[in-house]
């Protein structure tokens, strides 16, 4: 996967070359689990609402699922649907021994407590690694579960040998899903990691000094060319529908990439990333049930 390395060439760190490879990988330890034990991993996804994006990733998320031969149930609920009735639907699925992986998408409704929800799912089979539990043993380095997102950048980079020990990366956004854990996945790497945000003054004084940027934000195009070095690695997390119709992310690329020495796509780079870790997760709790 390496390439030839200028600052008008960089690497395009293709998230979904690499999770192709993943799944494939998957698909041929679920069929030879298959053979052996005779039953498939199942995942839950439980779905709140009619968001539109809500509903293209779980459709997504099933689609990738039967790929792979992993067996998926989604349960959707009206957005006036009452909190007692989700739990009540999570602790059924805890108890059920034919599931092992329980997704609960996000946003959930503003009138959900969604810490209280997400708490709710049994850490053995919190695939999105969103519990409490998962994310202190996320800190202390011994997490089973590690959440996709962060868990898909970490792989991508090194599917492309980029360094990590040693190096230091930015992360622009300090969200539960993404900025905070992939900030201890990086310092599990030996990386010496910044972590910028809303508060930050001036985001530039320190993405110009880094080796990695990562921009999780949930802001499109906040990233430009005047804001990096040469040579930076760059992973951007949006993904964003302009009044164009286009689709974007965090980063300004065409600018960006003629600077960087390697870039993910959007899309193709870290979306893919996510999904193939999700069923990665699957896989490994099936696994620990047999």
């Amino acid at each position: 996967m390496e390439s030839s390395q200028t600052h008008t060439e960089p690497i395009i760190l293709g998230g979904t070359l690499v999770a192709g490879a993943i799944k494939r990988d998957i698909h041929n330890q679920i069929e030879n689990l298959v053979n052996t034990h005779h039953k498939r991993p199942e995942l839950s996804v439980i779905l709140v609402g009619n968001d539109p994006a809500s509903v293209r990733y779980v459709d997504r998320k099933k689609h990738a699922c039967e790929e792979v031969g992993i067996v998926s149930h989604v349960d959707t609920y009206s957005r006036d649907v009452s909190e007692v009735e989700i739990l009540a639907k999570i602790d059924s699925l805890n108890t059920n021994p034919a599931i092992n992986g329980i997704l609960i998408q996000l946003p959930l409704p503003p009138s959900f407590t969604t810490r209280k929800i997400l708490d709710r799912v049994s850490p053995e089979k919190d695939v999105d690694g969103f519990t409490t539990v998962n994310g202190g043993w996320l800190f202390y380095d011994h997490a089973d579960m590690i959440p996709c997102t962060p868990l898909g950048i970490i792989t991508l980079l090194k599917a492309y040998t980029i360094p990590l020990e040693g190096r230091h990366v930015v992360i622009i956004g300090r969200g539960q899903t993404v900025g905070k854990p992939l900030a201890s996945l990086f310092l599990s790497e030996n990386c010496t990691v910044t972590t910028c945000h809303s508060k930050t003054p001036d985001f530039s004084q320190y993405t110009r000094l880094a080796d990695i940027i990562v921009s999780a934000t949930g802001q499109p195009l906040i990233l430009k060319s005047h804001h990096v070095k040469k040579g930076v690695v760059v992973v951007d997390v949006g993904n964003h529908r302009m009044p164009d119709g286009k689709l974007c992310g965090e980063v300004d690329y065409d600018s960006v990439s003629k600077i960087a020495s390697a870039i993910t796509p959007v899309p193709g780079g870290v979306g893919p990333m996510t999904i193939a870790m999700l069923l990665q997760n699957t896989l490994k709790s099936f696994r620990n049930t047999i």
